[in-house]
Formats: C-alpha cells, structure tokens, sequence
C-alpha cells in the first residue's frame, strides 16, 4: 500500500497507506477470517465527540511521522470537519477491541454544495448519474496497517467492506473518488481494492485537471 501526502491545496483523496518494507499482495487464496470487525455508522455528533480518535488513527495509519502528528493531521481533520456538514455525510468505522479503520463520503448532487476539484475532474460519461442522485463521493479511507493489506482483492478484505457498505447503505450505483497527479502508489492501491478508470480504454480525466478520478462498481 502507499502513503499518502494530502495535497495542500486540492480535495481531500481516499487514503492508502505504506507498509515500510511492505511486499506487494497477491491475491491468493486464503479463506476469510472467521472473524472480522463490525462494521457500524457513526452520527454526526458521535464523529464530532471522537475527532481526536480518528484523527490519531489517520497519523498512525500514515506512519506516525512528524508531520504527519502535526500538519498532515490537522489538515485531514479539518477537511473531515467540512465534510461533516455536507448533505447525506456517513462515516462508517471498523472495530474489534479498537478501531481499526473508517471510511466516509457524501452524495454528489447537481444542487448542493461540491468536492473542491470534483466539477473539473468529472468525465461527461458521469454527468447523468450527478442528476440521479446516485454518485456517491469516498472522501477517505483509513484502515491500521496490520489489516489494510490483507489480500487488497478479497471481498473481505477490510477496505473493499468499507467501502461497498458506503455505498451499499446509500443506494449509489457508482463511488466516485480523486488521486492527486502523480501518486502512483495510492493509485496503485485504490486499483487493487477495485477502482478503475470511469471510462476504460480513455484517459480518465482532462489534461488540464488537478485530480485524477476513479470510480468504484457497487
């Protein structure tokens, strides 16, 4: 998996992380833990009351490095407070003694209020599931290293379930999400938990956009 810098001046991106000295996963076949972390929805005051939580959880997940305790943290938590007030805002969390990781987004709609970049980035193909309703954006993703990379291309493994219960719980018929130009890593990893191209065989998005754009099939 890849660390990620969130970029300082674009949307906030899905967030895969790097193992240090980490070999790449093979899909495999191990049979699925018999037991795995409860997945369950946080309401909003529930996110407010543990921001410190979360926010602790995103730096460790990141590596635990300076910046990351301190300006890669703050950053993260204060585009995870902006996005708490969007309409249709779910963040679900993964537990099993302790929280072991979260993911959350937001609806796209045509009439509210949009992902920074999002608007920029959106191949035409996408537009008519924007007036559906139905485009759900994944603002972010963070799972603890000793899951995140467990088989990436099992339906168990914990961020695939994240993910799909997101957008599962809301009806959506595609997840949509930005990786920064350049971030091979994470692009790496987001493709082995599913996310492909919105339109295969076509540059994903235009040259002059900021942000590259996945999707993600229910």
């Amino acid at each position: 998996m890849t660390e990620h810098v969130p970029d300082r001046s674009g949307p906030a991106a899905v967030v895969p992380h790097r193992e240090r000295g980490e070999r790449p996963r093979t899909r495999g076949k191990a049979a699925s833990p018999p037991v795995g972390e409860c997945l369950r929805p946080l309401t909003r005051c529930q996110v407010a009351d543990r921001l410190v939580e979360l926010g602790d959880l995103y730096a460790d997940s990141c590596g635990g490095g300076l910046w990351q305790w301190n300006e890669g943290r703050g950053m993260f938590l204060r585009r995870l407070v902006t996005d708490l007030r969007r309409p249709g805002f779910a963040l679900l969390i993964a537990e099993s003694t302790t929280m072991t990781g979260y993911a959350y987004g937001f609806p796209v709609s045509d009439d509210g209020p949009r992902w920074p970049g999002l608007d920029r980035c959106l191949p035409a193909a996408l537009r008519r599931i924007v007036v559906s309703g139905r485009l759900f954006a994944v603002s972010a993703i963070v799972v603890r290293p000793s899951v995140r990379a467990q088989h990436p291309g099992r339906d168990w493994n914990l961020a695939r379930r994240l993910q799909r219960r997101l957008l599962t719980d809301h009806g959506a018929v595609l997840g949509v999400t930005l990786v920064a130009p350049g971030d091979v890593q994470t692009l790496r990893a987001l493709r082995s938990w599913g996310w492909r191209s919105p339109v295969p065989g076509a540059r994903a998005t235009p040259r002059q956009a900021r942000c590259r754009v996945l999707v993600l099939d229910r």
